[in-house]
């Protein structure tokens, strides 16, 4: 899988800050930066804070809020040295998602409240990127970001957004900036970390479509895993969620976790949801683990996590799964998480034969 980490970080500075070296002679000050309420001064500026900002965050491992403090530039700053400015604040955040261990979260409001490296680098490089090109349409420059990164943005930051041939065109899109055929235009957007729940000894980290990606084509999908994983059940399931994510019906919250080790950042299985709620408030789960972890209780740790997150939104009635009539395993899974056993698939519906299992509100 195609990493999003400080080299993403340094392409997108490095662009950036070439194109705008071209014009440092310029008045930045007074002139609006594309559809913002800012100058082209500002918006450099506000780059800039965003990316010492992020590193702060990650070098500060602030959970709660972000660590108070901001960047103020010398009097007399000219363009050239803000430009200097923006290449070592970039720096210095590619020097921390490089640092930072995989499993360290840090704080950051939208929209659940934290994030990993790989979503500051994505983060950071998507402010560089949409308030380069601001800036550019401020001062009539041309820019148009390599394809990969806008891709790497999208698929990590927009899982709700359906991808288009043209990734920088649906990013631009996707924040209000632009217009694509066939979809309305976007005027209010906020980008979406992935969703971690933690469930005793293990937490459950959410898929991203990059993720899902590559775990579906036999990769890892980004996780670091204990001999055997991951099961085929998760790369199907990836694969589903992908399938959504193509088709802009993904909900990230209600699709793959992988299941990892608190101890040791290992990924020993996968969990998450068939879909959305339906209309009676009924959603589907599903998990498997690698051979190698079973036994050891981690499904039902992560099932009753996973369960009580989802009936704690008020549009879940009830959790719901099927096994099959000799998965003895599975059913003491579905058992000791608290789930209560209903009916029998009847033959000829999806999952024909198999035993039912809910859990209510």
């Amino acid at each position: 899988m195609r990493s999003m980490g400080g080299e993403q970080v340094e392409e997108a500075v490095a662009g950036a800050v070439a194109l705008l070296r071209t014009a440092v002679d310029r008045d930045w000050e007074g002139v609006r930066a594309g559809r913002l309420e800012w100058s082209c001064r500002y918006a450099a500026e506000h780059v800039a804070g965003d990316l010492i900002a992020y590193a702060g965050q990650l070098a500060g491992r602030a959970t709660t809020a972000y660590v108070p403090f901001e960047i103020t530039l010398d009097d007399g700053t000219g363009n050239e040295d803000l430009l200097h400015v923006v290449e070592t604040t970039g720096a210095l955040l590619a020097a921390a998602v490089r640092t930072t261990p995989r499993e360290v979260r840090a704080f950051h409001p939208y929209p659940f409240r934290s994030a990993n490296r790989e979503g500051f680098a994505a983060m950071g490089v998507a402010e560089v990127l949409l308030h380069t090109h601001d800036i550019a349409e401020g001062l009539g420059l041309s820019y148009e970001p390599p394809a990969g990164l806008c891709a790497d943005v999208l698929t990590r930051l927009f899982p709700h957004v359906r991808p288009g041939e043209d990734p920088w065109r649906t990013l631009l899109w996707a924040t209000g900036r632009g217009e694509l055929p066939g979809r309305a235009p976007v005027t209010e957007w906020r980008w979406r970390n992935n969703l971690v729940i933690p469930a005793g000894r293990l937490t459950l980290q959410g898929v991203t479509p990059a993720a899902a990606t590559d775990l579906a084509a036999g990769g890892d999908g980004g996780f670091a895993w204990i001999e055997g994983g991951p099961f085929q059940g998760t790369r199907d399931a990836a694969a589903m969620a992908l399938k959504a994510y193509e088709a802009g019906t993904h909900r990230p919250e209600w699709g793959v976790f992988v299941l990892v080790r608190r101890e040791d950042g290992r990924a020993v299985g996968g969990m998450g949801f068939h879909g959305a709620p339906d209309d009676d408030g009924r959603v589907e789960v599903g998990y498997d683990l690698a051979e190698a972890a079973r036994g050891n209780g981690y499904a039902t740790e992560g099932l009753r996590a996973l369960s009580a997150w989802a009936l704690d939104r008020e549009e879940v009635t009830s959790v719901f799964a099927t096994t099959e009539p000799d998965n003895a395993a599975s059913q003491a899974v579905l058992t000791r998480a608290g789930f209560g056993r209903v009916a029998v698939v009847p033959e000829d519906g999806a999952g024909a034969g198999q035993y039912a299992y809910e859990l209510r509100r």
